[in-house]
């Protein structure tokens, strides 16, 4: 039977003898091996009886309590007799403290899982657990190379970068000046399976891409049917090169096309401030005290709200740009809710043109570089109206890598940054936002 002290104790394979206190508070636990196994001469695998001589090591265990627990485990070291065995003697080892090791198989998965599961720093784990970084390190990469897997196939893949860390100067050797750095990782997500994030690359160019994806089997290239992206050249040429993804559809985010809409009110807006008033807005003047509702969705405003901001900028600019802009963000919000309603081609049709009408009539110089954009981009766009695939998955683990970054106060080694990141970005987010489409009308004030 075995006794309290060992039960609670309850580290497998070892029995409780005594425990001691010092005057510092420190408990000392005196543990002897009841492992039968642990006999067993690792070189032949035959049980040894023959003793040589008894040890005592003092294995890293868990923490408990304020006070520190330290373990003595008195064990022996055994002969062995066969002849064909090339080991001469041997050390009692169990499944919780093999050979050589200095930590516990707990501690080292309580480490592990405060680094991958609770995203905390390594510095932070080790001392808490009163051991150096490498050996916290060494416990989460233990853990994480079991768990990560090379990626398998996906049929949605999600491509975006991140930022690793702060813009830096380096000194170029060939031309003998400093080059401005900006650390950035570009991530690959799995949009329509559980897998995550898959991997990164540093920098956010064509050969970035390009590395990640031919270092993956032709399977998984052939396996893909659609990237999504945001409106990025760059991962576009690399998407579109000749035999790298022979089955892929690009698609663009909604959610970048908006934001592009929006920079362009926002670009129109402080134009006319300049040149109604020669100056920059102030809060008092309308254009400037309605910002932040002209970058909201109609359907997100109330309708005394929208009747202020709509008659305050009437009042405000005589030359309507800023109304006109702002129709033409809601025009294409109205395009991009086509999705919700299956993607009907005709409709789709039908609110490109007038959207692009729109734009084009109004002679504005950033609504006409909003519609070239969305003209270049439309077989993208399309393919996301009739497929509602989006990078959203992207962002939600872009902002989980930032998390990851945050606690671990920056990385110096890439290779440890990968690791850390996708270990932490292996569940699948989800987000839904229900909106509704805008149809312009005029309004009265309530």
């Amino acid at each position: 039977m075995v006794d309290g002290t060992t039960l609670l104790f309850g580290l497998p394979g070892v029995r409780v003898e005594r425990v001691e206190a010092l005057g510092d508070g420190t408990r000392v636990v005196h543990v002897v091996t009841v492992d039968e196994s642990a006999a067993v001469c690792p070189g032949c695998g035959v049980v040894s009886s023959s003793v040589k001589e008894h040890t005592t090591t003092s294995p890293k265990d868990i923490p408990y309590g304020h006070d520190d627990v330290v373990v003595r485990w008195h064990k022996t070291r055994w002969r062995c007799r066969e002849d064909y065995c090339q080991k001469s003697s041997f050390t009692e080892v169990i499944a919780q403290v093999p050979a050589r090791a200095r930590t516990t198989a707990r501690l080292r998965t309580q480490m592990a899982e405060a680094i991958g599961e609770a995203a905390r720093s390594v510095a932070e784990v080790a001392a808490s657990h009163a051991v150096s970084w490498p050996t916290a390190h060494a416990a989460f990469v233990a853990h994480a190379e079991a768990v990560l897997r090379e990626p398998a196939p996906v049929r949605v893949l999600g491509i975006d970068e991140t930022r690793r860390g702060k813009p830096r100067w380096r000194h170029c050797t060939d031309t003998a000046s400093w080059v401005r750095v900006d650390p950035w990782d570009t991530g690959f997500v799995d949009l329509a399976g559980d897998q995550g994030l898959l991997g990164q690359r540093e920098g956010r160019s064509r050969a970035a891409v390009i590395d990640w994806l031919g270092q993956r089997s032709a399977e998984f290239r052939a396996g893909i049917e659609y990237v999504a992206i945001d409106p990025a050249a760059v991962y576009a040429s690399a998407v579109r090169t000749p035999g790298l993804l022979p089955n892929a559809v690009l698609v663009v985010d909604h959610f970048h096309l908006v934001k592009l809409a929006n920079d362009a009110l926002t670009k129109v807006r402080r134009r006319v401030t300049w040149d109604l008033r020669d100056r920059r807005g102030r809060k008092h003047d309308p254009e400037w005290a309605n910002r932040r509702r002209l970058l909201t969705a109609r359907e997100q405003l109330s309708d005394k709200s929208f009747a202020r901001m709509w008659n305050a900028i009437i009042d405000g600019d005589d030359s309507a740009q800023i109304l006109s802009a702002w129709i033409a963000k809601e025009e294409l919000r109205t395009l991009l809710a086509t999705v919700r309603i299956g993607g009907d081609p005709h409709l789709t049709r039908h609110r490109l043109h007038r959207f692009l009408s729109w734009c084009i009539d109004s002679a504005i110089p950033e609504l006409l570089s909003l519609a070239a954009t969305i003209d270049t981009w439309w077989p993208e766009i399309n393919a996301f109206v009739q497929t509602g695939i989006t990078n959203a998955g992207t962002e939600g683990y872009n902002r989980l890598a930032k998390q990851v970054k945050r606690s671990a106060c920056g990385f110096r080694n890439p290779t440890n940054s990968v690791r850390r990141i996708r270990f932490h970005c292996t569940r699948k987010q989800r987000a839904a936002t229900p909106t509704n489409a805008y149809c312009p009308v005029k309004i009265e004030e309530p």
